[in-house]
């Protein structure tokens, strides 16, 4: 078979990496891909947002199945257009992926099928927000827009003079586009969050290996949200009876919900959930595969990725025994100096190849004339699976210091 992955980040990487082990596979091409996906696949000159040329090049070359990474494309309804053609493609439709592509439905659909999150309400207009904020006298608070904004769509807001500010740029401003035609402001949940990440089709939910990731760009978890600076794999806060509990009242009222409005979900299910003092809660939805998430999930799994993601689009996933390893993963970002805000590009980057017992999965990088360069903010993801957390965390770090480019920016307390 013949398999195309759409998108060029790390995740896309790790996933072309995990669906080349598969001995069923003859060919992987990834669109755009980067310079590290260069070296396992085939790389296409095709943004991952063009759709009518994926779709095109898909039908052109009998691609077996298309496995799209970014949320972009799907929000956008790539799956429907090649479900159209009769292509086989792995991901929720349009209808869907609602779920990621907009706040407001998302807290709507949580609210109505009774299922615990952050108390929230809605706006459209900055006057009836900004007014709404002069009687609140709860602090911090949490605005977000309810589009895609690449990431940067929430804002936390540690007094009201940041929250009427972000209100004006969201609503007045629209620094977020269209994104921002309509806003949540929400209350500040606490607590411990983790990453609960589910396997789906048309009946069935199979949660994977947990994760933590930690966003923000400073140690101690200070400054700007950014991607995530790194992950760990399993989660320490994680464990069989939690599993349970957000199977049982999260993820599943959430498919059947989802179901009764008649937006049927297939494909990966992220969810954000925070331990608060009253029970879990959740933070938000992504339907896709988390990154950096990916990178220490997938070295985990034992069984064929190609054979699970067969099955979901063919709703037989009970039917597959999916079999995870007992070893710990941690990854590391390497970042470009200034991200999550404006950053360099096109800087060289060396010691790739002096890294051992590590993977090093490309994340913002390109080939230029005989090297490899820096394309993105968050450049390279060094990944170790070993016995324990603390042991992969030791080399991941040991090998990321083998990796130079100008300006590298790194957290030191991934796993603390």
């Amino acid at each position: 078979m013949k398999v195309l992955v759409v998108g060029g980040g790390g995740r896309e990487h790790t996933l072309v990496w995990k669906l080349a082990q598969s001995p069923r596979i003859s060919q992987i091409f990834c669109a755009p891909g980067n310079a590290g996906t260069a070296s396992i696949a085939t790389n296409l000159a095709i943004a991952d947002g063009n759709i009518p040329d994926l779709l095109k090049f898909a039908r052109e070359n009998e691609i077996g199945l298309t496995v799209v990474g970014p949320e972009v494309p799907l929000v956008e309804g790539i799956v429907d257009s090649f479900e159209t053609q009769g292509l086989r493609i792995f991901g929720p439709n349009a209808r869907a992926a609602i779920l990621e592509g907009s706040k407001v439905f998302t807290k709507e659909l949580l609210y109505k099928y009774a299922i615990p999150t952050a108390e929230y309400h809605r706006f459209t207009e900055a006057s009836k927000a900004l007014e709404y904020l002069a009687h609140n006298t709860t602090y911090p608070i949490v605005i977000k827009a309810d589009g895609l904004a690449a990431g940067k769509g929430v804002l936390i807001s540690l007094s009201r003079e940041e929250a009427q500010q972000g209100v004006k740029e969201m609503l007045e401003d629209k620094v977020f586009g269209n994104a921002g035609d309509e806003i949540i402001i929400e209350e500040f949940m606490t607590g411990p969050e983790l990453s609960m990440l589910c396997f789906v089709d048309a009946h069935t939910a199979v949660p994977m290996v947990s994760a933590k990731d930690y966003k923000r760009i400073g140690e101690g978890d200070t400054g700007l949200n950014t991607g995530g600076m790194g992950a760990i794999s399993p989660n320490p806060l994680y464990d069989e009876e939690l599993e349970q509990f957000c199977l049982q009242n999260i993820i599943e009222p959430t498919l059947e919900g989802m179901r009764q409005e008649g937006r049927p979900f297939k494909g990966i299910l992220y969810c954000g959930i925070m331990l608060t003092e009253g029970g879990p809660k959740v933070l938000e939805y992504n339907v896709r595969f988390g990154d950096p998430e990916t990178q220490v999930i997938l070295p985990r799994l034992e069984t064929d990725l190609l054979d699970i993601f067969e099955a979901v689009v063919d709703d037989r996933l009970s039917e597959i025994d999916i079999k995870w390893d007992d070893d710990a993963a941690a990854t590391v970002v390497l970042a470009s100096r200034g991200y999550p805000e404006a950053y360099p590009k096109g800087l060289p980057i060396s010691g790739l190849d002096e890294v051992v017992s590590s993977v090093v999965f490309h994340a913002g990088t390109s080939a230029g004339e005989g090297e490899v360069i820096t394309s993105g903010g968050r450049v390279l993801n060094v990944t170790t699976r070993a016995h324990t957390v603390p042991e992969a965390l030791s080399l991941s770090y040991r090998n990321s210091e083998l990796i130079q480019f100008d300006g590298k920016t790194i957290r030191k307390d991934i796993g603390s």
